[in-house]
């Protein structure tokens, strides 16, 4: 009897939990304690470090979703200083296994929002919310976090001042894909760049997660490889750590690109600790397209 290796990968999925060391992340197609066994190695490159700024405000709430069939849906916006202003708007997606304040409990963004600007970069404001297990996309049950985002989330983020007619998108890992995903559906008039982490990506559906995508043809209609010319207009950036179980197809999306677009790839695993080491650079990047200078 055949077993595919996306059936090998639930099953394990199931049967061991998979989550990464981080907590954050859950293992898609890799053993877990891979990324702790190549670090005591040496081989995932330096760790971040969280730095030591004192965050500017943040609001929270949450709202009943129908696109998320009713769920409670928290959501947080980080400004980079005391009082909030009329800023532009990066909407950060979390990944499987996260919610709205991951990005904050865990990978400290709005220390590195308030660092970034303190060193100079265009200030913005960083919405995040909860999406759930969805991959961003609608699932056959009817939940649309992806349109939870562009229908719901966005006018809540108009109506609290934020400018969502200049806005980026950011993400890591499930996010990072939806972030690809959604760029383009809120269109290049309004989004000035997509900038992601280790995004979850698969060139192939027997590959692909099944916590996302329930059949091939769910994939083939929301996959984002073959898409790439969708985001033309928009400043894109794609960093992915060598040790990373999604690198190989990260780097063949990053080929499929008939422009030059912003890519590293160096010793890195699929955890905070490759994710805050890269986020300066992130944000950085954001905070240049999203500047008054900004270019697309």
């Amino acid at each position: 009897m055949h077993v595919s290796r996306r059936g090998v990968l639930a099953g394990a999925a199931g049967a061991l939990g998979a989550v990464a060391a981080t907590g954050l992340a859950v293992d898609e197609g890799w053993l877990p304690g891979r990324a702790r066994l190549r670090r005591a190695l040496g081989q995932t490159g330096p760790a971040g470090h969280i730095p030591d700024a004192t965050p500017g405000r943040v609001v929270s709430g949450s709202f009943a979703s129908p696109l998320r069939l009713g769920a409670q849906t928290g959501w947080s916006v980080i400004y980079p200083g005391p009082r909030p202003r009329r800023l532009p708007v990066l909407v950060a997606l979390h990944g499987l296994g996260g919610t709205h304040r991951s990005w904050i409990d865990e990978l400290g963004i709005d220390r590195f929002l308030a660092a970034a600007v303190s060193a100079g970069v265009p200030p913005f404001a960083i919405a995040t919310v909860d999406g759930g297990t969805t991959y961003w996309h609608p699932r056959p049950d009817g939940e649309d976090a992806g349109g939870m985002v562009v229908r719901e989330f966005l006018p809540l983020l108009a109506d609290q001042g934020l400018r969502t007619d200049r806005m980026a998108f950011h993400g890591y890992s499930m996010g990072g894909y939806g972030s690809l995903r959604l760029g383009p559906i809120v269109g290049r008039q309004a989004v000035r760049a997509v900038s992601v982490l280790s995004p979850a990506l698969w060139r192939d559906p027997a590959y692909a997660s099944p916590d996302g995508f329930a059949n091939a043809a769910e994939y083939e209609r929301y996959t984002v490889f073959g898409h790439q010319s969708d985001l033309d207009g928009i400043a894109v950036r794609v960093d992915c750590g060598t040790e990373d179980p999604f690198y190989p197809d990260d780097k063949a999306y990053v080929a499929g690109f008939t422009r030059p677009i912003t890519s590293t790839f160096a010793d890195g695993a699929h955890d905070v600790a490759y994710w805050t080491r890269m986020m300066p650079a992130q944000l950085a990047f954001v905070g240049r397209a999203l500047g008054p200078d900004g270019s697309r």
